[in-house]
């Protein structure tokens, strides 16, 4: 399943009613940016963030770990927590993973995240020990101030770096504490894909498998089918929101940048034959908008990112639909196979020497 990203409760370009429409069953809040604005107070007297955005679907909150990566130069991390200053007017900010959990219940996320420390994937040395260590030590500080499991589900994190040694004891201390689910963190930092992928696999030989399994922070399709065939569950990413504000279509047959003037009289829809409501005939109660419309706005009217931003996640909803199906069918093989040839339009030699080598491991030959 991939997660939409709605950072501060709101997922850009796209109304709750719309994502919803696109079969959107679970998206993505950040603690911390939560936990800024518009706060714990206002959470906790509107009821959490499901009233607070009108969404009665599934919310997974992130721990705001994260954070110490994309605000290094605003956060120092000691034993006790994360001191931040807020990007917005300066403020300083203790978040330890008691403080963490508390905004998580408040919030009323159905997926919590431990706080863990994160580090970059491109840190090595004693550093990535030490997080290592610390995001155990957090998970059961975690644990101990978590008020609601019985509603909410707390998700261990595991960190390692790009060491499998370090990755092994740390699942393997994860594991004892027989959490409801298990993520993947520290990954999508600048690492080699092949890198990735070993990571990815070490990691999910040893998580068990009646629990989901969440590679945090993974978006591109590619990465999506090969992880899904090492192990991985859950995805989440700001990339088909993002991307899409800078006139990208991802399509089964790659990104299209539709800003290119080669697509000025093209009046195809932006993926024939996908069923988002804007590649969808009207005919068939969609929009029915071509790759000229969409040129005509992308990069110039807001109205080009929303459409973008409509296709974009209905395409990751439904990749992800779509491997579903094929496991459920036990032709997952097939269609990965299915997938590299559409993405790639038939040219065998494009094919990453990573996406071969990781299927490879696990008996799919591209």
């Amino acid at each position: 399943m991939f997660m939409p990203v709605g950072t501060q409760a709101s997922l850009k370009g796209l109304t709750y009613d719309q994502l919803e429409e696109l079969g959107c069953q679970i998206c993505l809040n950040n603690t911390y940016h939560l936990g800024l604005r518009p706060g714990q107070e206002v959470l906790d007297t509107v009821g959490g963030a499901h009233r607070l955005q009108s969404w009665n679907r599934n919310i997974l909150t992130d721990s705001g770990g994260f954070q110490m990566v994309s605000l290094l130069k605003l956060a120092t991390v000691t034993e006790e927590g994360v001191n931040f200053l807020s990007p917005h007017d300066g403020s300083p900010m203790l978040l330890t993973p008691e403080h963490s959990i508390g905004l998580q219940n408040s919030i009323g996320s159905d997926i919590m995240m431990q706080l863990d420390d994160v580090v970059a994937t491109l840190t090595t040395g004693p550093r990535v020990e030490e997080a290592m260590h610390r995001s155990i030590r957090w998970l059961d500080r975690c644990i101990a101030a978590h008020k609601n499991p019985d509603t909410q589900n707390l998700f261990a994190i595991v960190q390692g770096g790009l060491s499998d040694e370090l990755r092994r004891r740390c699942c393997e201390e994860m594991v004892k504490r027989d959490t409801p689910g298990f993520a993947i963190g520290g990954l999508s930092g600048g690492e080699d894909k092949a890198a990735y992928c070993r990571t990815v696999s070490v990691c999910t030989d040893l998580l068990p498998t009646n629990r989901p399994r969440y590679c945090m922070g993974v978006g591109y399709a590619e990465d999506l089918v090969v992880s899904v065939a090492l192990g991985a569950d859950l995805f989440d990413c700001v990339y088909p929101t993002r991307t899409a504000r800078f006139g990208n279509a991802i399509t089964s047959h790659g990104v299209l940048n539709l800003r290119h003037r080669s697509y000025a009289t093209d009046t195809r829809a932006i993926d024939p034959g996908c069923a988002c409501p804007v590649c969808r005939p009207a005919a068939e109660g969609g929009m029915g908008m071509s790759r000229a419309m969409v040129f005509h706005v992308a990069g110039k009217e807001t109205v080009g990112a929303h459409l973008l931003t409509l296709h974009n996640v209905f395409y990751q909803l439904q990749l992800m639909r779509n491997a579903r199906r094929a496991i459920l069918a036990d032709t997952y093989p097939d269609f990965v196979r299915q997938f590299f040839h559409d993405w790639y339009n038939g040219d065998r030699e494009k094919y990453p020497q990573w996406a071969i080598d990781s299927l490879k491991s696990v008996n799919i030959d591209l």
